[in-house]
């Protein structure tokens, strides 16, 4: 039997299968997506994936730039070809994936309509995924960059109530991704693709960890695709960054290939860990207070930077059990939801209520926790030292790419940073580098000697 990553090497077409994979970690493995054309010219394709699938009126979102890039030309095919189609466009500058966005598709869709195509990235595919969900129609993805990993997840990554979620939304049955169209947006959106899968080395070490001290379900042949990706990334970051064709194909694949991971894997673990954290915290502050931000995968790329120098810093502990007993012991956990509540406004409130509910600093549970970190803690150093490339290392391709390193880059203090990666352990109920320190009753030592 061969292994998925044996297949994805061949062609990552093959992973596609409608019956799913048979993997060693006991799973069968599959998506819903059923096909992706990235090649130059592929935006022709559209009207013939739209009949394939049983799309005969179709709902079309975008935003002001991608509806002028290839909407307007996307609706012109449909309509050539004789299949009808509404188009929505958001007429904001910048559009949010807010639950609010979602209602204005849902409240505007075209009861006569059968699918939805959003012609978009990173928000317009979040907010075409989770509308489709909602309204029980069919979806499908026409990429305008190469910007980020969500393309084929199956969940939106959503600002809810406040709180930035992964939501179970609907996977696209195809996604087109035109080289030509591709090639050609902005290089910002080029760089924060790379971020985004530069982001891997950091999730997939911290989901071994989380394996070996919680017990949570690990696939090595996802970790595997996971680590394919960055590696085909990284070695053609020149190229991209003087878009190359078959460079950015190799990343827009890299891309697609982290959405089918996820959705292998049922949880976003193999694409997502506390470097994705510093991204939303930050965004969820732009919406409350207005601070700076930035695209999620240039977010992403500083976060993984960020969270490399921490892990470099965790490689210098000797773990001591009293220690961490004591420090929980003594955790004023009033004191901090509410520098939560301050430090987020609106959304700490909900963050909060989500924590009483899964008793995330239950002092039992931590007890248990820091007896198995203590005696396995050569295993979790090892597993940081096979997973994790030097901070230097990530810089230097960021670098190449031309992308920020460093949150000063894109208007974020460290001081902010520091911040940000304190509330990264109340994000989700999801065990990365911040529960570990806490774990460690380490957390305010660490942090206060980072980044200075």
């Amino acid at each position: 039997m061969s292994s998925i990553l044996d297949i994805a090497k061949r062609d990552l077409n093959g992973l596609l299968g409608a019956e799913g994979l048979s993997c060693s970690c006991g799973k069968q493995h599959r998506t819903d997506l059923k096909e992706f054309i990235i090649r130059s010219g592929a935006l022709d394709e559209t009207p013939r994936v739209v009949r394939k699938y049983g799309g005969s009126k179709v709902f079309i979102i975008a935003d002001k730039n991608t509806f002028a890039v290839a909407g307007q030309r996307t609706a012109a095919l449909l309509q050539e070809a004789g299949i009808e189609n509404t188009v929505f466009v958001f007429k904001e500058d910048y559009v949010q994936p807010t639950d609010t966005s979602v209602e204005r598709v849902v409240a505007d869709f075209d009861t006569t309509c059968n699918m939805i195509l959003g012609v978009g990235s990173g928000t317009i595919n979040d907010i075409g995924k989770l509308a489709s969900k909602e309204l029980g129609v069919d979806y499908i993805s026409v990429a305008t960059a190469p910007s980020m990993d969500g393309f084929v997840s199956n969940t939106s990554s959503m600002v809810m109530k406040g709180i930035k979620e992964s939501v179970p939304s609907t996977v696209p049955l195809a996604v087109i991704g035109d080289l030509d169209i591709l090639v050609a947006a902005p290089k910002r959106l080029l760089q924060a693709g790379f971020g985004d899968i530069l982001a891997k080395y950091t999730s997939i070490c911290e989901w071994r960890i989380s394996n070996l001290v919680n017990g949570e379900y690990y696939c090595e042949q996802i970790a595997s695709l996971m680590r394919l990706a960055v590696q085909n990334c990284v070695s053609h970051a020149e190229q991209l960054v003087q878009g190359d064709h078959e460079a950015v194909k190799i990343l827009m694949d890299s891309l697609i290939l982290s959405g089918m991971a996820m959705a292998f894997a049922g949880i976003t673990r193999p694409a997502s860990g506390v470097e994705h954290y510093f991204s939303h915290v930050w965004d969820m502050r732009y919406l409350e207070f207005h601070t700076p931000k930035d695209y999620h995968g240039i977010q992403c790329g500083i976060g993984t930077v960020l969270t490399v120098e921490v892990y470099d810093r965790i490689k210098e502990i000797t773990p001591n059990v009293e220690q961490g007993l004591k420090y929980v012991q003594d955790f004023d956990l009033a004191n901090w939801h509410q520098f939560v509540r301050e430090y987020l406004g609106k959304s700490g409130d909900r963050l909060v209520e989500l924590e009483k509910k899964e008793g995330k600093y239950d002092k039992e549970a931590h007890r248990q926790r820091l007896q198995v970190i203590a005696a396995n803690w050569d295993r979790i150093l090892q597993i940081i030292e096979e997973e994790l490339p030097s901070a230097e290392n990530l810089r230097r391709s960021l670098q190449i790419m031309g992308g920020p390193v460093a949150p000063p880059e894109i208007g974020i203090s460290y001081d902010d940073a520091r911040q940000a990666f304190l509330v990264s352990k109340d994000i989700r109920n999801k065990y990365n580098a911040c529960m570990l320190l806490w774990d460690l009753g380490l957390l305010d030592e660490v942090v206060q000697s980072l980044w200075q």
